[in-house]
C-alpha cells in the first residue's frame, strides 16, 4: 500500500492539482486508469530489483583476489667505516696523464697547462757557500754531485716550472715539462705514453725521471721539504732524469703490484757518465742506451686509513767514462735500492693529524780500468763503493700545518780504490726540521733549519742553513701518484 500511495504522491503537483488536465470523466474510468499507472510502476520496479539481485549474484560467484602484502621496506645499511677524505688539501680531479677514461675536446685539443713557481730567501754561516761545499766531500769529488739548490745569501728566485698536458687521442697520453731559471731554461720531462694496449700493460717514451726508488720521480715542488736529500744528490746527482723508454705492468692480484723496467740512454754523471772519443780519443764509443734499470712495488692492504708501500730497484750501466786530470778511466757501475713510505690518514680536515713515515737506502759501485796516455799505468784498477740513505716523518700538527724532521747521510760507506790502494773516507751528514703552511691547495710557505757536517780535505766541516720558501701553482695541475 505503501507504494502506490508514494506513486500517487509523484503524480500530483504542487498545489495539490494534477500536472495535465483532466476531461471530466466518470469515477470509474478514474480509478482504473490510476491502477494502471500504479501497475506499471510496479513491474518496473520488480523489474530493476530483478537486476539488482543477479549483479550480486555475479559478483559472489567471483573468487575473492588476494589482497598484495605491503612490501617490507628494507632495513637500514649499517654505517660503513671506511676512509674519510679530508677537506683540507684535496687535489682537484682534474684529468691528466694518468687517466684512461674517454678522451674528448677539452684534453684533445686544448692540454691542461699549469706554471708552478717559487721564491726563497737563504742564509747560512758560510757566507752562502755552504751548499757548494757538498760536491768536494771526500769520496765524492768529482763524482756527479747535484741536484742541491744553487743559492746566494738572500733573496733567490727559484725553479719555475711550465707543465702541459693531455689525451693525444685513444691510444697516448703526452707530457711536456719545461724549467726555467735567472739563467736558463730546460726540458724537465716531454714523453708520451701508451693508453692501451694489453691489459695491465704501459710503454712510455721520451724524458722522464726514473720510476726507481720513491723520491726520483718527483718534482722539486712535490718535496717535504726545499732540498733534496743527501743520499740522492751525492749518488744519483739529484735524480735519474733520461731519455729512453720504460715498460710497466701492473697485473690483477688483490694488491697493488708493479713492475718496471727502463732502457735510458745513460748521460747520469752519477751513475752512467759518458764522455765519448770526442773528450778523449783514449775513450771508447758505445752508443745508447748503456743504462738499464729495474724495479718493483707492492702494496699490502693495511687497513681504510693506512697505507703502505714497499720498493726494492736496482740499475747497471755499461760504459762509465771518468777523466781525472790527464787519467782517463773507463768501466761500468751499478746500484741498488731499498725504499718504503707509509701514510696515515686522520679523519680531521685539512690534513691534521695526517702521518707520513719515510725512508730509502741506496748503493753505488763503480769499477774502472785506466786508460793508455796517462800519468797512471794502463789497466790499472779504480773502484768506488758507496752508499747513503733518507728517514723523514711528516706530521700534521695543526689544519694545514705540518712539521717535519729528516736525517740523511751519504758514505756511511765510502771506500775508494786506486790500484792496490783502497782508502776510507768519513759520511756526510745532516738533520733538518721544516714547518710548513699551505694557505690552500695553491700556496705554500715554508720554514727550513739544517746542520750539517762532512769531510773536506781530512777535516769536518759543519754548517748552519735556513731557509724561507713561497710556492705557488697556477692552472690545472692534476693530482700525483701516491
Amino acid at each position: 500500500m505503501h507504494v502506490r500511495t508514494a506513486a500517487l504522491a509523484a503524480l500530483i503537483g504542487v498545489g495539490g492539482t494534477f500536472p495535465f488536465p483532466l476531461r471530466a470523466q466518470t469515477p470509474e474510468e478514474d480509478r482504473r486508469a490510476l491502477e494502471k499507472k500504479i501497475e506499471a510502476l510496479e513491474t518496473q520496479q520488480a523489474e530493476m530489483q530483478k537486476q539488482l539481485e543477479e549483479l550480486k549474484s555475479a559478483l559472489a560467484a567471483r573468487p575473492t583476489p588476494t589482497p598484495t602484502p605491503t612490501p617490507t621496506p628494507p632495513a637500514p645499511e649499517p654505517a660503513k667505516t671506511g676512509p674519510v677524505t679530508s677537506p683540507g688539501l684535496t687535489p682537484y680531479p682534474v684529468a691528466t696523464w694518468g687517466e684512461t677514461g674517454q678522451v674528448t675536446s677539452g684534453t684533445t685539443f686544448n692540454p691542461a697547462m699549469s706554471v708552478v713557481a717559487e721564491g726563497l730567501y737563504f742564509a747560512d754561516d758560510r757566507d752562502g757557500h755552504s751548499y757548494k761545499l757538498f760536491p768536494q766531500a771526500d769520496g765524492f769529488a768529482g763524482t756527479g754531485v747535484g741536484g742541491l739548490p744553487d743559492l746566494v745569501s738572500g733573496f733567490n728566485l727559484g725553479e719555475t716550472e711550465f707543465s702541459f698536458s693531455a689525451a693525444v687521442d685513444p691510444y697516448f697520453d703526452a707530457l711536456a715539462i719545461l724549467t726555467a731559471d735567472t739563467e736558463s731554461v730546460g726540458i724537465e720531462e716531454a714523453w708520451i705514453r701508451t693508453r692501451r694496449l694489453l691489459p695491465g700493460l704501459s710503454i712510455k717514451a721520451g724524458k722522464f725521471y726514473s720510476d726507481v726508488g720513491y723520491v726520483n720521480k718527483q718534482h722539486p715542488h712535490q718535496w717535504d721539504f726545499a732540498d733534496q736529500n743527501l743520499a740522492y744528490a751525492m749518488l744519483f746527482g739529484g735524480a735519474i732524469d733520461e731519455v729512453g723508454v720504460q715498460v710497466e705492468y701492473l697485473p690483477k692480484t688483490p694488491v697493488y703490484l708493479l713492475f718496471g723496467a727502463e732502457a735510458l740512454q745513460g748521460t747520469n754523471a752519477a751513475l752512467a757518465n759518458y764522455l765519448g772519443p770526442e773528450a778523449n780519443p783514449a775513450f771508447s764509443s758505445k752508443a745508447g742506451p748503456r743504462l738499464f734499470t729495474a724495479f718493483a712495488k707492492v702494496s699490502p692492504d693495511v687497513g681504510w686509513s693506512d697505507a703502505l708501500q714497499v720498493g726494492v730497484s736496482g740499475g747497471w750501466d755499461t760504459k762509465f767514462q771518468e777523466q781525472a786530470g790527464d787519467v782517463a778511466s773507463e768501466g761500468t757501475s751499478w746500484f741498488g735500492g731499498l725504499d718504503a713510505v707509509f701514510k696515515h690518514d686522520d679523519p680531521r680536515p685539512f690534513g691534521q693529524g695526517d702521518l707520513t713515515l719515510q725512508g730509502e737506502y741506496i748503493h753505488r759501485e763503480v769499477s774502472l780500468e785506466t786508460l793508455p796516455g796517462g800519468s797512471a799505468p794502463a789497466g790499472q784498477g779504480r773502484s768506488r763503493r758507496q752508499d747513503g740513505f733518507y728517514a723523514q716523518a711528516v706530521y700534521g700538527l695543526l689544519p694545514r700545518i705540518q712539521l717535519g724532521v729528516r736525517w740523511d747521510m751519504a758514505g756511511t760507506l765510502n771506500r775508494v780504490t786506486e790500484g792496490p790502494v783502497e782508502t776510507s773516507f768519513g759520511s756526510s751528514r745532516r738533520f733538518s726540521a721544516v714547518l710548513t703552511f699551505n694557505p690552500t691547495e695553491f700556496s705554500r710557505l715554508r720554514a727550513q733549519f739544517n746542520r750539517a757536517s762532512l769531510p773536506v780535505d781530512g777535516i769536518r766541516q759543519t754548517m748552519n742553513q735556513f731557509l724561507l720558501q713561497f710556492q705557488v701553482s697556477l692552472g690545472v695541475h692534476g693530482a700525483h701518484k701516491f
